[in-house]
């Protein structure tokens, strides 16, 4: 079901009745006091290649917002969510500067384009106002980026890779084997590319070609033309938005059978390529198999309010505004210094997984599980949701959460002065 497009550009979002992992089915209506409401920003693409998954994460912060409404806002006051859209950079900086000069947030959540994650991050450090990226990859935003009040649920490119990687070195696809890889050509695919080959050095891969592709382009025939010529043990996809998809359906078309792989990727993708067409194995954040109450509960709102499966961008989006409304009830505050602290200092939220997860105060990035997906088979996929397998939570039960993140040699961030 697609994002409802009346909706205004200012939307404030009113207490209901609903599903909530917190709370119960069919609360009672909320009597707030006469306090002033809480405005938090939201902001991330709704059109372009990135479109689709901006339109699950605008639904998941909404249903989020309700579900804390319904349950009693935020120490007792109603949490106002103001949405916006992100097509470029430029207009990311200039929405995020007017949300909070004009509208007043107390935070901003939200944006999938790396390029317009930067160019919101050097806003809310000089209007010091806390920013959670919920979809952003890039490394470098965690690195020489990196601000004081920017925060990541979403992974970062290292994460990614080593995720995925494990999976990929067990079943033989990365020591001695060539790779062919095809990238998105903007901030994202190039940190990825440069992740991604860092990995493959060190197990022993090669890269028998790379190739840059532009963000608007439909036709992969060229870029197919020559996989098939240089014949490679691997094709490594850093594409990005609905990239994947065309690229998947292309290939299948093709008759190409080489494996396929990614660094970065999102469920809805898999959905858009669709049975058949799917292939290969992936990593993600989260997924809508994952066997625990909160994402059961999250899976369950999702669909009864939106008629559609949530992705893992849901995932991020959602998370994010339960992350600030805790973060505001534990600290008792809406200062966001006081937040950037409560969350420095190693606070730990539920993210519908098996295990807590934490911001790392070096690098302000979530320390959480991921999982890595396989395409099934044709003939096991039973509906047009359930058609990839999953590892089990990476890292083990046994291991520390940062064993996939990046280490200081690799990415190293030097906050400036708050």
């Amino acid at each position: 079901m697609p994002l409802d497009t009346s909706l205004s550009r200012r939307t404030l979002i009113k207490a209901t009745a609903g599903a909530t992992a917190l709370g119960t089915l069919g609360a009672p209506a909320i009597s707030y006091a006469q306090a002033e409401a809480i405005k938090i920003g939201h902001i991330t693409p709704r059109t372009g290649f990135l479109g689709p998954l901006g339109e699950y994460a605008a639904q998941a912060a909404q249903l989020a917002a309700e579900e804390i409404n319904a349950s009693g806002g935020i120490m007792g006051r109603k949490l106002e969510l103001i949405l916006d859209d992100s097509p470029n950079p430029q207009q990311a900086s200039a929405k995020a500067e007017r949300l909070v000069q004009r509208d007043k947030i107390v935070a901003l959540l939200g944006e999938i384009s790396s390029a317009s994650a930067l160019a919101i991050a050097q806003v809310v450090q000089r209007e010091k106002v806390l920013f959670i990226n919920t979809g952003a990859n890039s490394d470098a935003l965690r690195g020489s980026d990196c601000q004081k009040f920017m925060f990541h649920i979403e992974a970062q490119n290292s994460m990614y890779v080593k995720a995925v990687g494990r999976s990929l070195i067990r079943d033989g696809l990365v020591t001695g084997k060539k790779w062919y890889s095809l990238t998105a050509d903007y901030a994202f695919g190039h940190d990825l590319l440069n992740v991604a080959k860092r990995y493959m050095a060190a197990n022993g891969g090669n890269h028998a070609g790379d190739d840059l592709i532009p963000t608007d382009l439909a036709d992969f025939s060229p870029f197919l033309l020559k996989i098939r010529q240089a014949r490679p043990d691997v094709v490594c996809l850093n594409l990005a938005g609905t990239q994947i998809t065309n690229f998947l359906k292309q290939y299948v078309e093709f008759g190409l059978t080489f494996p396929v792989a990614g660094f970065g990727f999102d469920t809805a993708l898999a959905w858009g390529a669709g049975k058949g067409n799917f292939g290969g194995t992936w990593p993600v954040v989260w997924h809508h198999l994952i066997d625990t109450p909160g994402s059961k509960a999250f899976v369950t709102g999702f669909q009864k309010k939106w008629n559609r499966m949530p992705e893992n961008q849901a995932w991020g989006d959602y998370c994010s505004m339960k992350v600030v409304a805790q973060a505001i009830t534990e600290t008792k505050s809406t200062d966001p210094m006081k937040i950037v602290e409560h969350f420095e200092k190693g606070a730990k939220f539920d993210l519908l997984k098996t295990r807590e997860g934490y911001f790392r105060a070096k690098d302000h990035q979530m320390m959480m599980e991921m999982y890595a997906i396989t395409a099934l088979p044709a003939a096991q996929i039973k509906n047009q949701y359930d058609i990839f397998s999953s590892s089990p939570p990476v890292p083990a039960a046994n291991e520390s959460l940062e064993v996939i993140a990046a280490t200081d040699d690799e990415n190293k961030c030097t906050f400036r002065s708050a």
